[in-house]
This record gives C-alpha cells, sequence and structure tokens, in this order.
C-alpha cells in the first residue's frame, strides 16, 4: 500500500485523503462534492470497499441546506407542552419547522380533553381561559400593570435597569452568570423562563447555546410581544431554541416531571399565590430539576416595624404583591413545596434563591 500511494498526491476533504490521480485505479462510482467531480476506488493493492450510504452522508455533509429540519428540536418543541386543564401531552396541527411565526400560528389539540388551544401572532395561548376577566374573575393589580403597553416597553427601557439602583440587582449580565452557576447540573435540558417579561433572560438563555428548549412564558400578551419584537431586531437570533407562551404561573402547561429548569427574574413577589406557584414548579420539574429565582425581601431594620405581617397581608391583599421579610420565609415556600437543597445569594436587598426536586 505505502508503495502504491507514494506515486498519488493526495488532498483532504471533509477530513478525509483522497487520491487526486486515479488513472491506473479501477473505478467504481463517480459523484460530485461542491462542483468538483471526485473518483472513489473500488480496490486499492487489496481489498478496500466503499460504503455507498458513508459516501452519501458525506456528500450530505458537505451540501447540507440551511432549510433542513432539526427532527430532534422538532420533537423536542412539539412533545413539552400539555393542556393546562388535565395535563395531557397537546397534539400539534402546524407547519413543521421550527419558525418562531409558524409556531404562533399553529393549533394545538390536548389528546384526552380535545379542547384546542391557538397561537395569536407572537405566541401561543394556553391559559384556561383565554380571557383574565371572563367569568367574573379579577386579576390582581400586580399581574395587571404588566399586561399594560406602556409597562411592556418601558421594562427594558428603564424599568428593569432601576432595581440595580435602589434594589442592589447586580444587573442582568451578573444575573446570568449566576444563574448559569446554579444551573450547572442540568444544562442541556429545556428551561422555562416563567414570568418572563420582556423575555430579557429568555433571549440570554436561547442564544448562549446552553440549553435544547427555552420556554418564554408570561400571562403579559403585550410582555410577549415585546419580547418577539426584540427578536425580530436580531437577525442572528437561533429561533429553533425558543418559543413564547402565555400561561398562567398557577396552571403550567406542561406535564409532570417534564422540565429540567426552571427560572423566574424579580417575579416572585408579583405572583398571586406564591405557593401555588411554586407547587405547580414543583410539578413540572424532574427529578434532580432545578428552580432558580430572584426577587427582594426587605429585613433589617424593617424587621421592627410594629405590626409589619398585618401591613404586609393588607398590602398583598390590595395589590397582589407579596414582600418577603426574611430568608426564613423564602426557604420554607420551598421546603414546603417538595423541593431541597436551598441556598441564596444576598446584596442588599435583591436575593437569588435556588432549589432542586428530589431525585
Amino acid at each position: 500500500m505505502a508503495k502504491l500511494m507514494s506515486g498519488i498526491n493526495t488532498s483532504s476533504v471533509s477530513g478525509a485523503l483522497l487520491p487526486t490521480r486515479l488513472s491506473s485505479i479501477p473505478v467504481r462510482r463517480r459523484f460530485s462534492v461542491a462542483n468538483s467531480t471526485l473518483l472513489i476506488p473500488a480496490k486499492i493493492h487489496g481489498r478496500l470497499s466503499v460504503n455507498r450510504a458513508r459516501a452519501s452522508s458525506t456528500a450530505a455533509a458537505v451540501e447540507t441546506k440551511p432549510d433542513v429540519i432539526d427532527e430532534s428540536k422538532l420533537d423536542i418543541r412539539k412533545n413539552i407542552l400539555a393542556c393546562p386543564i388535565c395535563y395531557e401531552r397537546l397534539i400539534w396541527n402546524g407547519d413543521p419547522d421550527l419558525s418562531l411565526d409558524s409556531v404562533a400560528r399553529s393549533t394545538w389539540k390536548c389528546s384526552t380533553c380535545r379542547k384546542s388551544y391557538f397561537g395569536k401572532d407572537s405566541h401561543i395561548d394556553l391559559t384556561i381561559t383565554g380571557d383574565a376577566k371572563v367569568y367574573g374573575q379579577s386579576m390582581a393589580a400586580s399581574t395587571e400593570i404588566f399586561r399594560l403597553p406602556l409597562v411592556s416597553f418601558l421594562y427594558e427601557r428603564g424599568w428593569r435597569q432601576s432595581f440595580s439602583l435602589w434594589g442592589g440587582f447586580p444587573g442582568p449580565e451578573k444575573e446570568f452568570e449566576t444563574i448559569k452557576d446554579y444551573l450547572k447540573p442540568v444544562l442541556g435540558g429545556n428551561i422555562i423562563d416563567a414570568s418572563c417579561g420582556s423575555g430579557m433572560f429568555s433571549r440570554l438563555f436561547a442564544k448562549s447555546g446552553l440549553f435544547s428548549l427555552v420556554v418564554a412564558l408570561d400571562f403579559s400578551e403585550t410582555m410577549l410581544k415585546q419580547c418577539y419584537d426584540f427578536i425580530r431586531q436580531d437577525d442572528s437570533f437561533p429561533e429553533e431554541n425558543l418559543i413564547l407562551v402565555k400561561a398562567d404561573i398557577s396552571r403550567l402547561p406542561f406535564g409532570s416531571s417534564s422540565v429540567d429548569a426552571v427560572h423566574a427574574g424579580a417575579a416572585l413577589h408579583c405572583w398571586p399565590s406564591p405557593s401555588a406557584a411554586v407547587a405547580e414548579i414543583s410539578r413540572v420539574l424532574k427529578p434532580g430539576g432545578i428552580f432558580v429565582a430572584s426577587t427582594y425581601i426587605l429585613d433589617g431594620a424593617l424587621s421592627y416595624v410594629p405590626l409589619r405581617r398585618s401591613l404586609r397581608q393588607n398590602i398583598a391583599q390590595v395589590s397582589g404583591s407579596h414582600i418577603f421579610l426574611s430568608e426564613a420565609e423564602l426557604e420554607d415556600l420551598c421546603t414546603s413545596c417538595g423541593l431541597v437543597n436551598f441556598s441564596c445569594t444576598r446584596n442588599r436587598l435583591f436575593v437569588m434563591i435556588t432549589a432542586m426536586k428530589p431525585v
């Protein structure tokens, strides 16, 4: 073999050495790669057969088309969502591609109760009623305020940045680094960015490539529309890694034990019922799944304010906002909902907590 090959010049194509002068070697097959004709030897000084499937796959790798659908990612997107009524898997009746627009145009039907859900321009509506005020129900003020178009527009244009000034929030980039440290055990899995707002962290998760799928989830249609608009302004955004979902934090549209991680940034204190929300998060997390959330707490000198517990309850009843006064209450919230290994990071009023679903 060495003697024969000494008279043959070789060049590298896709990492393999191929002869460039083969006039004396029997040829079995001729095919084109990258506009050049390559001759593949059937036999070189003995028995060396060329696997036809391997040759075809090599050509396909060189000629990969940008619009080829990634079936594995498509399956993840199609199978993660569940009916918020019975928690059974939803059947996707949509275009077989990975774009945000096609997902939003799709219809989804529960495989059990047969209820249908529909895309609405920028997102999929997986709330039970589709209307917060139907049947006389009303939302807490802390929920309604984030549904206002002006608030949604301002959220990443000054609102969220002010948290660093008065609350000690370290800023999105530094927060993201801390979040990644907490989520190291589940990197590569799927993640729900709960109460995502305008998608500040959802977009960071998707662009990082650290997760197989990111679900940007919020109850506010206007916040989801802002997230969609930000994505549309970024030509390099990996759309196949993100879907936008409208859902109730206390009725998450995912099957039990189906999610690797849940993140909630500066949101927990705005939930109408934090215990119901964290219980839902615990339900959807896989064993070993991780919950990470940031919020603010009022302690120190404020712990000695007379009748502070009654005052906090009154504030919660009026506004729907739950201001936690101690780390112990946050830990109790997680442990009472079945989560373990609680820990937190503090900076003035800012606190980031994490807990895990038991294995």
